[in-house]
């Protein structure tokens, strides 16, 4: 089959540094796990968008463009007053919508000024806040929906967050997480060895790599949870290791017992925040699922951050080599990285991909 020629914008994508590409906003990020806004605003950013979270007296989230265009001060410093949100400097207020709806003291004969901000799309779903900063017009018209966590609320899965925050680009922190053959650096603290890749899928939405691997753990049996504390338990045996970027975000699976995801807030050109979320299966204990759902969930709540230490070590590791990728790119971009998994070649195609 013949390929046509790129276009001009194409070649401009695709020969671009993928360590300077930006992001495709037409997706949803997540911004902020639920328990993080409670009853006060709160900043955050999404690739240079400095962006404010509340909630209205109703519970319900809002997304304001972190800026109160009287001043040009932070409306996340403010306060939420009902459903409206109110800069801290002159008390100016805000509606869901960006309007300005009231000004403390606004003379008789004095119209509101006719200002408004920018306003988010946002949802909040599996424990966290999802947002849409692209076209709402191609959200609507494409019907474009968060990746979502299934596991969140299944009673047969016990959670773990853990967060990174690294300065560097969001595509050393993909990279790292779709080459299985980095376990050389984490030794105890992985679930897996000896991970050989054996194929790959891709199209212009994911990337799906194919491993093989030697698990730690198999929970099948009660007593199988104790493999997660104690080392001289485990016993390795083979298990499909599966790692997918579904941009823009991330899932992994081994076996039928474990599955992480790593869901992306890249900030700017060399800083990433993420949530790395891993589930630990409880399928396998037929008669756990004959008890009453109450207990269930006390047992998924009581659990719940118990592979914290583990998560976090992890986490901590892999910051730290990727955080040195970023510098040493700075430092010399000019370098070439002589890279053997192919899998990567697919991941920077898709980010050039989504990018264009």
């Amino acid at each position: 089959m013949m390929h046509q020629p790129m276009s001009s914008l194409s070649q401009a994508v695709y020969n671009r540094d993928v360590r300077r590409l930006g992001i495709n906003l037409n997706h949803w990020y997540v911004v902020a796990r639920s328990s993080e806004v409670i009853d006060k605003p709160i900043n955050i950013v999404l690739w240079e968008q400095a962006i404010a979270l509340y909630r209205d007296r109703s519970g319900k989230i809002h997304a304001l463009e972190d800026r109160c265009p009287h001043r040009q001060v932070k409306l996340s410093h403010g306060q939420v007053v009902g459903n409206e949100l109110e800069c801290t400097y002159h008390g100016w207020r805000f509606n869901a919508n960006g309007e300005c709806v009231a000004v403390p003291y606004l003379a008789a004969n004095q119209k509101l000024p006719n200002c408004t901000i920018h306003h988010y799309p946002v949802r909040e779903q599996d424990g966290f806040i999802w947002l849409f900063p692209g076209d709402v017009e191609k959200l609507h018209t494409n019907s474009i929906e968060p990746l979502g966590l299934p596991e969140w609320e299944h009673l047969n899965y016990i959670a773990t967050v853990s967060v990174i925050n690294c300065h560097a680009h969001y595509s050393y922190l993909i990279e790292n997480l779709m080459d299985m053959y980095h376990g050389h650096l984490h030794q105890d603290l992985q679930a897996w060895a000896e991970a050989a890749l054996q194929e790959i899928d891709e199209n212009e939405h994911r990337v799906d790599a194919h491993y093989t691997a030697q698990s730690y753990y198999k929970i099948d049996k009660i007593w199988s949870i104790s493999q997660l504390f104690f080392p001289a338990l485990r016993q390795l045996h083979p298990e499909p290791l599966d790692v997918s970027y579904v941009y823009p975000h991330w899932v992994s699976t081994l076996g039928k017992d474990f599955k992480i995801y790593c869901l992306l807030c890249p900030i700017n050109e060399t800083q990433t925040k993420a949530y790395l979320i891993h589930f630990t299966s409880l399928n396998a204990f037929w008669r756990l699922h004959k008890l009453p759902v109450w207990f269930r969930r006390f047992i998924k709540n009581s659990l719940f951050g118990a592979a914290q230490k583990l998560l976090d070590g992890l986490v901590r590791q892999d910051v730290k080599m990727i955080e040195e990728e970023q510098q040493a790119y700075l430092q010399n971009s000019q370098r070439r990285n002589y890279e053997l998994n192919r899998a990567l070649v697919s991941v920077q195609r898709l980010m050039r991909i989504q990018v264009e």
